[in-house]
């Protein structure tokens, strides 16, 4: 790469100086951990859902941890989720004690595949962690038919969309309303909206969103906060085994910000990804996901499919080279050494003719990680740094 020719990452956040007006505002009020800004940001996040309650905690993580124990999902339990997809979704699983069931994912979307989830209804099923992959929207109308037949509670692993819309009857709505019992976002760095690290929890239920807040403070009745503004003494109970999943302050400030900008962030990242559609066109070697007309991602990442005549990393190293950073198609959970096959089950079950780690009932989910590659998209990426990014992929 020449030297004046500036290295495209695959992400840059969208950071800006209301950002740091707000961090620094906090931190000079003396009152720095949860406390009047998450309350705020909360009540603000939920209005821009529609959604009747929202929780602050630290991470995505947390989020799918705490709305799977808020619904008491555990031990002897099954959740039927999808492997493809950031580890921590089958994490939450695992760190409640229920049993992940992973379906295959449909080759055009990277989400879920619809023809799969009923299938995979058995006598332990619980409950359905969708994912919202890179910002697609999942197919809900139809997920959510499915859970009602079978009683079962849907969570929708939401990490990366936030700003994506879905089709309901005639109402375009956002994602996380949410139609099922919880909806979870994240907060990380290489999100739409980002507080450096932080989650979300958008819920309907009021007992549950009062056990999620219990959940993300140790199981405290009166929050830290409280006491220090209370005119009396105030003396708290620990009513249930809780956890510190709490968002402070500052990084709440910098979400309230954050929020503000929402439409012209998601508005720009689907101008530079419809702008990759046109470029890549005449690339036979390389198609982009398919966005159904009933769903309005936020494009919080861009993934192409490789031609198989294609190597992945050959093509990556050849970018990176080029001075634009890719990355891998989004990971398996079933393919890493954490998840050993006797932790999780696929919905293929006894039928499943499975070797080593691999999986082959799994198969588009590993072709997602394998044939796919991430191409930088961020709202400060210019026309002209999306054509060297094609430019480098086409040389590649």
């Amino acid at each position: 790469m020449s030297a004046d020719r500036r290295f495209i990452p695959l992400h840059r956040p969208d950071l800006a100086e209301a950002e740091c007006v707000a961090a620094a505002r906090v931190i000079r009020s003396g009152w720095v951990s949860q406390g009047a800004e998450t309350e705020a940001f909360e009540a603000e996040f939920a209005a821009l859902l529609g959604a009747p309650h929202a929780v602050a905690v630290a991470s995505a993580s947390a989020a799918l941890e705490l709305a799977l124990r808020a619904l008491e999902i555990g031990p002897g339990d099954e959740v039927i989720t999808v492997s493809h997809s950031f580890i921590a979704t089958a994490n939450a699983v695992r760190a409640v004690g229920a049993r992940a069931v992973f379906v295959d994912v449909a080759p055009d979307t990277l989400n879920m595949d619809m023809s799969l989830v009923e299938p995979a209804v058995g006598a332990a099923t619980r409950a359905i962690l969708i994912v919202h992959q890179a910002g697609m929207p999942c197919d809900l109308p139809a997920l959510m038919a499915i859970a009602r037949r079978h009683g079962l509670a849907v969570i929708e692993d939401a990490a990366c969309a936030i700003g994506s819309e879905i089709l309901f009857g005639s109402d375009w709505q956002r994602i996380g309303r949410p139609h099922g019992d919880a909806a979870c976002f994240s907060f990380h760095g290489r999100k739409p909206v980002t507080t450096g690290e932080g989650g979300m929890i958008a819920c309907r239920d009021e007992a549950i969103e009062r056990r999620l807040r219990l959940l993300r403070n140790h199981g405290m009745t009166v929050p830290a906060a409280q006491r220090h503004h209370a005119a009396a003494v105030a003396f708290e109970n620990y009513v249930l085994p809780g956890f510190n999943h709490r968002l402070s302050d500052i990084a709440a400030a910098i979400g309230r910000e954050q929020l503000k900008r929402l439409p012209e962030i998601v508005a720009r990242r689907r101008a530079l990804a419809a702008g990759y559609v046109e470029r890549l066109a005449p690339l036979a070697a390389v198609t982009a996901l398919r966005e159904p007309a009933w769903a309005r991602s936020n494009w919080q990442s861009f993934p192409v499919r490789l031609a198989d005549r294609l190597d992945q990393r050959r093509v990556m190293q050849g970018m990176l080279d080029d001075g634009v950073a890719t990355r891998r198609g989004i990971m398996c959970a079933h393919l890493e050494p954490a998840w050993p096959k006797t932790d999780w089950r696929c919905a293929a079950g006894r039928s499943c003719r499975c070797v080593g780690q691999s999986c082959d009932a799994l198969i588009e989910s590993e072709r997602g990680r394998d044939r796919h590659i991430l191409l930088p998209l961020y709202p400060g990426l210019s026309d002209d740094e999306q054509d060297r990014v094609v430019a480098a992929l086409q040389r590649a």
